[in-house]
């Protein structure tokens, strides 16, 4: 099976890499996706930012750890595994199309057209997370997938379980979009978080929610904190 790069097709930027930790593909037929934990300088363009070899390698084992907990655990919310190639780093995933972001056209505004109880399929998967004792902080839409009307979560890469922690921004600052980094550093001073100091897994969760306000309703993420204040 031929499998090509794959790309977020943004309006007014055109073609963007899917994640800026691995390398994204997905094969001709749109029926399976690769996440490729390898720096490809071709794929990201010369913005690798995941250089260090030890460090992917620490997202490797953590999406693979905690992909597989979710797998076991809510196999409805994650896509099926078809193939774990560990010598390639390679995680085959069954999908049908492209992700949600992009179907969306890459904007909140057509979420709804998309998939019209969106929102409770998301809630659903985070309540998932908080019952496990687990903390996502990859929320990005483009981290789901449609299949058969039901969503379906991927990149566990930057996941802690609550056994673990406290962790900083300052350790995590490469795998973090630097239009992220700039939304986080507005709200950190109000929500007391330092950038450099190791802070609660919890803390870090709610300043992750609130950055992506600019991706997901108001009324999503309110309910998203509602579920980690529990």
């Amino acid at each position: 099976m031929k499998y090509d790069y794959y790309y977020n097709d943004v309006p007014g930027q055109g073609l963007q890499r899917n994640n800026l930790v691995y390398t994204s593909l997905i094969s001709e037929d749109r029926r399976v996706f690769v996440q490729w934990y390898y720096n490809d300088t071709e794929y990201h363009r010369g913005q690798n930012q995941v250089v260090d070899p030890d460090l992917m390698e620490e997202k490797w084992r953590r999406e693979l750890k905690y992909l597989k907990l979710m797998h076991n655990a809510y196999n409805h919310l994650v896509p099926k595994i078809l193939e774990i190639d560990e010598r390639h780093r390679k995680i085959y995933l069954e999908i049908d199309g492209e992700d949600f972001w992009n179907r969306a056209c890459c904007d909140v505004k057509n979420y709804s057209t998309v998939l019209v109880d969106w929102q409770e399929q998301m809630l659903e998967i985070i309540k998932a997370h908080k019952r496990l004792g687990l903390y996502k902080y990859s929320l990005h839409p483009s981290s789901y997938f449609l299949v058969d009307g039901r969503l379906k979560s991927i990149n566990y890469f930057f996941t802690y379980h609550d056994s673990e922690g406290p962790i900083s921004i300052a350790d995590h600052a490469s795998h973090i979009y630097t239009t992220r980094q700039e939304i986080m550093r507005k709200k950190i001073k109000d929500m007391n978080i330092s950038w450099e100091d190791k802070e609660s897994l919890d803390k870090l969760q709610y300043l992750c929610f609130e950055s992506f306000r600019t991706n997901y309703t108001d009324e999503f993420i309110d309910k998203c904190k509602e579920i980690y204040s529990d």
